[in-house]
């Protein structure tokens, strides 16, 4: 089982590299990485995904991570209900005789022909890693150019209430 954890970072300069440079160093392997800003000013969330099947492991990289002194907070929702989501742009070839045929299999995605030029179409799609990966087979036959995946984003469905009811959430460094 993959495991997905939801890191809340102060948004300075060089914490991406401390983060990434922690999982380097335990030999932790990231799978997927979205980095944004919350909707806190001055703190970006990190959806991370890592391919740790032993919970004494995932439990070990969240404990490091909290240790870092520009992580706030991190969650481990990896058997939480969650909402993720990852966005894919997709370039294929087609010229006019293939671009009713690529609209088509868009529509059947719900995906979205973002730019047409001469030759090729641009098709966004987000949702589930499993339907863009299925998109991306089923617009293989055409000729895909390039392909560029976001990663995953993960958010709680729900109310998410602090930990241990004491109204204080992250590592008690902020």
């Amino acid at each position: 089982m993959k495991q997905t954890l939801i890191a809340q970072v102060e948004d300075k300069p060089g914490v991406l590299n401390r983060v990434a440079s922690l999982f380097r160093r335990r030999n932790f392997n990231i799978q997927s990485l979205a980095v944004g800003h919350s909707e806190t000013p001055g703190v970006s969330r990190m959806t991370i995904v890592t391919d740790e099947e032993e919970l004494l492991r995932r439990n070990v990289i969240r404990t490091n991570l909290l240790k870092l002194i520009n992580v706030i907070d991190v969650q481990d929702v990896t058997e939480q209900p969650c909402v993720i989501r990852e966005t894919a742009l997709v370039k294929i070839k087609a010229g006019a005789s293939q671009r009713g045929q690529v609209m088509d299999v868009a529509e059947m995605y719900r995906a979205r022909i973002v730019d047409v030029a001469t030759e090729t179409l641009i098709v966004e799609v987000t949702g589930e890693s499993s339907k863009i990966e299925s998109l991306i087979g089923v617009l293989e036959p055409f000729g895909i150019l390039e392909i560029m995946r976001t990663g995953q984003i993960a958010m709680t469905r729900g109310v998410v209430l602090p930990r241990n009811g004491s109204g204080s959430t992250g590592n008690g460094k902020h």
